[in-house]
């Protein structure tokens, strides 16, 4: 793993910030809360492969983050050099959903609630920013993560134009939260969503919750990676010390 000291030092260079002083981490849903990556790919692959869409586990890891109808329009762009339809974006989505559903309900990452409850102890805000538009959201977090998150610190595919790579998402993430970029920390497990929270001046952490190489995440942008939930958890007095006072 990357040094801390080296790694804030090249945020702060990079980013023309003195300091970083956490207030906020911005969580991404999917491979960093809950470990629903696989049944996501699962889905991904199932549906796709009825509308003669040619799509891999990888792909759907690689492109994780996006919103739905972004990552449809990709594929149909990379078979049929166009844009899908609104009408068939919205049917395969559909189907998607309904694949995705067909499995049990995933269950939280570990490693997850540990940290949450260390964040909630000293007084940092968590703040979910995901590309996902689930109608049931709030009340999964309510059930499974409870107390942990607001409901309007919660961003989601409702709240933005634009979804990862896009640092829109972020953005909104530190306005609901009310903090500056250099008051908070992005903690993913995709590359195109570690992009986001690079483009939008925020200091990212990866978390390698899935099949790809780390590297991946590395040339994404991370400011620094850790092999799983679990060993963020356990080194983040570590590295919130070094995240609360000036350089």
């Amino acid at each position: 793993m990357m040094q801390i000291e080296t790694a804030i030092a090249r945020y702060l260079k990079s980013s023309g910030h003195s300091f970083i002083h956490l207030k906020a981490v911005l969580f991404d849903m999917d491979g960093v809360l809950f470990d629903s990556m696989p049944y996501h790919a699962d889905a991904w692959v199932t549906s796709m492969a009825k509308y003669n869409l040619p799509m891999t586990r990888e792909v759907a890891f690689m492109n994780e983050g996006r919103t739905g109808m972004s990552t449809i329009n990709l594929i149909y762009n990379q078979v049929y050099g166009k844009d899908a339809s609104k009408e068939l974006i919205d049917e395969i989505y559909l189907n998607k959903c309904n694949e995705f559903a067909k499995h049990p309900d995933p269950p939280r990452m570990p490693g997850a609630w540990e940290l949450l409850k260390k964040l909630k102890a000293t007084g940092i805000t968590p703040v979910l920013v995901t590309g996902s538009g689930q109608h049931t959201l709030f009340a999964r977090f309510d059930r499974d993560y409870p107390g942990m998150f607001e409901h309007d610190k919660m961003v989601t595919a409702y709240d933005v134009k634009y979804g990862k790579p896009n640092p829109e998402p972020y953005l909104m993430g530190l306005k609901k939260a009310g903090v500056a970029a250099n008051e908070a920390i992005v903690i993913e497990n995709a590359p195109i969503g570690v992009q986001a929270g690079v483009a939008a001046g925020v200091f990212t952490v990866a978390v390698n919750t899935g099949p790809l190489p780390n590297q991946v995440l590395i040339d994404a942008g991370a400011n620094l990676l850790y092999p799983s939930m679990v060993a963020l958890y356990e080194k983040w007095e570590e590295l919130a010390e070094h995240l609360t006072v000036n350089h």
